[in-house]
C-alpha cells in the first residue's frame, strides 16, 4: 500500500469516524485516498484553528480521540492554538500534518516549517515519520499516547514522499512503549490513609477537576459524596461531573466561583482533590488558600501532585479506579453542623443579578437552561459569556459543558460545537458566545451551512471585549482602552443576524427581554442548519462574584451586577 492508504487504514483500525481539516500541497496524496473512501467522513473547515477545535469538541463530547488534518507550513502552524488548548485541558487529539519531501526537510523549502519543533511544547508527544515502514506503528503509538494516562494531543508530521511510498501493511495489535506506563491503580496504603482522613473529618469538601470527566468517574464521585454527605465543588473543567441541582453541590469555586464554594474551601478541615491541578484561578493567593485543611490529592499525573500546593496524602492513579477502591472504606456520616453552615452561606449570598426590564445576559442563560432541556451540550467562547454560562445554567451530566479552561482560547466555542454535534447528533448543541470571541471563527458558518449542522450560536452582544472591560472598570479607573467593538463608535458592527443570513444560516436579533424565550424556541425547532441569535444585552454588566487577582478566596467581591 501507499503511505496515504496505510494512514487511512490505520485510522480505521483506531475507530476514527470523522476528520476535520483543510488540504494543501503536502497532503494531496491523503486527500486523493479519501476521495473514494466511504468509511471515514471528512469535514472541510474554513480555518485550521477551527479544525483543531472541532476535533477537540468531538473528543470532549464523546470521550473518543478527535482527529484533525492540515498541510505543511502555515497549515500546520495554524493548528498550534488548538493543540495548546487541548494540551492544557488534557484532551485526546491526533493531528496529522503534511510535510515537504524528506530530502527537502531543513532546506527552507516552500511551505516548510519545523512542525515538530514548533508543536513540541503544546503536544503530549509528536512524530516526524521518515520511513513508510514505520507509519502504521506510529499511528498505533500516537493513539495510545493520546488517550492513555493523562490524555493530550499528539501530532504526526508526514512528508509527502512518505505518503507516496509503498510497503506491506501490517497493523500492530498491541503497543508497548518503554518508559511510558501510566499508573492507573492507587496505592492501597494511601487509599486507606485517605479513607481514615475522610472518616475523621467534620468539614470535608470534594474538590473535583476535569480528570473526573476524563476518567468517567462521575458515578463513583456521586456515590462517595452521598455516602459521606460530603459537599462537592468543581473547577470549570469539572462542570457536569456532579449535578448542580444536588443539595450537596457547591457549584464552581475560584475566581468567579460561588461565595459558598469559596467559603467552604477556606473553612474546610479536609479537601479531597480528585483529578484537579490546583490552578491559580482556583486557589487565589496561595499563602491564603485553605489554611486549616488537610489535603488528599488523587491524580493520574504524578507531576501534578504537590506541584502548586503541598498535599498530605497523594494518590497516583486513575480517578475512577481510586474512587472505586475508596468508596467501601468511606463511612456513612451526616455532618449536620457543616451542612447547616453551608446553607447559611448559600442563603446569604446566592448567585444572582439585578432583576429588571433590561436585557441582561444572565437572564438569557437562565432561559436557555429552562427551554433547552437535559439533552443539551453547551459550548462556550471565553470571557464573561463563559462565566455566565457556567453560573446560570444547571448542568447535570458530564460531557455537556465544553470550554477552553486552561488556555482561555477565544474562538473555541463555535467550532467545538460543530465537533460536538458530529459526535453526538441526538443532542442539542448551543454555543454561548461573546461578540468578540465569535468573530474569531465566524467563517465556520460556511462549514455548518454546507453540512447542514443544526447548532445554535447565542451571542451575548455587549459590544465590548467584556471581561477585559470589566477589569479596566474595576482595577484601571474605568479607562476603557481598545475594548469597544461597535456601538461606542456610533455604529453596531457587525450585524450578526445579517451575516448569518449571508452565509445561508438563520439569523435572529433580540433586543428586549420579552423576546428572549420566543427566539430560543424558534432556534431549537430549526433543524436545517445553524442559527445565530444576537442578544443585544446590557453593555456594562459584570461577572460576580469575583476574587481579584492576588487575593485569597475569601477576599471576594460580591457587588451585584
Amino acid at each position: 500500500m501507499r503511505g496515504s492508504k496505510i494512514l487511512l487504514e490505520s485510522l480505521k483500525k483506531e475507530g476514527v469516524e470523522i476528520m476535520f481539516g483543510i488540504g494543501g500541497g503536502s497532503v494531496i496524496p491523503l486527500f486523493d485516498e479519501l476521495h473514494d473512501d466511504k468509511d471515514i467522513d471528512f469535514m472541510l473547515t474554513r480555518h485550521e484553528k477551527a479544525a483543531a477545535h472541532m476535533a477537540d469538541g468531538y473528543a470532549r463530547a464523546t470521550g473518543k480521540v478527535g482527529v484533525c488534518v492540515a498541510t505543511s507550513g502555515p497549515g500546520a502552524t495554524n493548528l498550534v492554538t488548538g493543540l495548546a488548548t487541548a494540551h492544557l485541558d488534557s484532551i485526546p487529539i491526533v493531528a496529522i500534518t503534511g510535510q515537504v519531501a524528506t530530502h527537502l526537510v531543513g532546506n527552507d523549502a516552500f511551505q516548510e516549517a519545523d512542525t515538530t519543533g514548533i508543536t513540541r511544547p503544546v503536544t503530549k508527544h509528536n512524530y516526524l515519520v521518515t520511513d513508510v515502514k514505520e507509519l502504521a506503528h506510529t499511528v498505533k503509538e500516537a493513539f495510545h499516547i493520546a488517550r492513555s494516562g493523562r490524555p493530550g494531543p499528539v501530532l504526526i508530521d508526514l512528508p509527502v514522499d512518505v505518503q507516496k511510498a509503498e510497503c506491506r501493511f501490517s497493523y500492530p495489535k498491541t503497543i508497548s512503549i518503554r518508559g511510558y506506563n501510566p499508573k492507573v491503580t492507587g496505592h492501597k496504603k494511601q487509599i486507606e490513609a485517605a479513607a481514615k482522613a475522610i472518616n475523621s473529618s467534620e468539614k470535608p469538601v470534594i474538590y473535583a477537576g476535569g480528570g473526573v470527566i476524563i476518567s468517567n468517574a462521575s458515578p463513583e464521585l456521586e456515590k462517595m459524596a452521598q455516602k459521606g454527605k460530603i459537599p462537592v465543588t468543581g473547577t470549570l473543567m469539572a462542570t457536569g461531573c456532579f449535578p448542580d441541582d444536588s443539595p450537596l453541590s457547591l457549584k464552581m469555586l475560584g475566581m468567579h466561583g460561588t461565595y459558598y464554594a469559596n467559603q467552604a474551601m477556606q473553612k474546610a478541615d479536609l479537601i479531597i482533590a480528585v483529578g484537579s491541578r490546583f490552578d491559580d484561578r482556583v486557589t487565589g493567593r496561595l499563602s491564603g488558600f485553605a489554611p486549616g485543611a488537610k489535603i488528599v490529592h488523587i491524580d493520574i499525573d504524578p507531576t501534578s501532585i504537590s506541584k502548586t500546593v503541598a498535599v498530605d496524602i497523594p494518590i497516583v492513579g486513575d480517578c475512577k479506579n481510586v474512587l472505586k477502591a475508596l468508596l467501601p472504606l468511606v463511612e456513612k456520616k451526616e455532618r449536620k453542623a457543616w451542612h447547616k453552615q453551608i446553607k447559611e452561606w448559600k442563603d446569604r449570598h446566592p448567585l444572582t443579578y439585578r432583576k429588571d426590564n433590561k436585557l441582561r445576559p444572565q437572564y438569557v442563560i437562565e432561559q436557555l437552561d429552562k427551554l433547552s432541556g437535559d439533552n443539551t451540550i453547551i459550548t462556550t467562547e471565553v470571557g464573561q459569556n463563559q462565566m455566565w454560562a457556567r453560573q446560570f445554567y444547571k448542568y447535570k451530566k458530564p460531557r455537556t459543558f465544553l470550554t477552553s479552561g486552561g488556555l482561555g482560547t477565544m474562538g473555541y466555542g463555535f467550532p467545538a460545537a460543530i465537533g460536538a454535534k458530529m459526535g453526538r447528533k441526538n443532542m442539542n448543541v448551543i454555543d454561548v458566545a461573546g461578540d468578540g470571541s465569535f468573530q474569531m471563527n465566524i467563517q465556520e458558518l460556511a462549514t455548518a451551512v454546507i453540512n447542514k449542522i443544526p447548532v445554535i450560536i447565542a451571542v451575548l452582544n455587549n459590544n465590548y471585549l467584556g471581561m477585559v472591560r470589566q477589569w479596566q472598570e474595576l482595577f484601571f479607573d474605568k479607562r476603557y482602552s481598545q475594548v469597544c467593538l461597535g456601538a461606542c463608535h456610533e455604529k453596531r458592527v457587525p450585524d450578526f443576524a445579517a451575516i448569518a443570513e449571508a452565509y445561508g444560516a438563520k439569523g435572529i436579533t433580540v433586543k428586549t427581554k420579552k423576546d428572549v424565550s420566543g427566539a430560543i424556541k424558534q432556534a431549537l425547532k430549526y433543524k436545517k442548519g445553524p442559527v445565530v441569535i444576537d442578544f443585544i444585552v446590557e453593555k456594562e454588566e459584570n461577572v460576580y462574584p469575583m476574587v481579584p487577582a492576588g487575593a485569597a478566596l475569601d477576599e471576594i467581591l460580591l457587588e451585584m451586577a
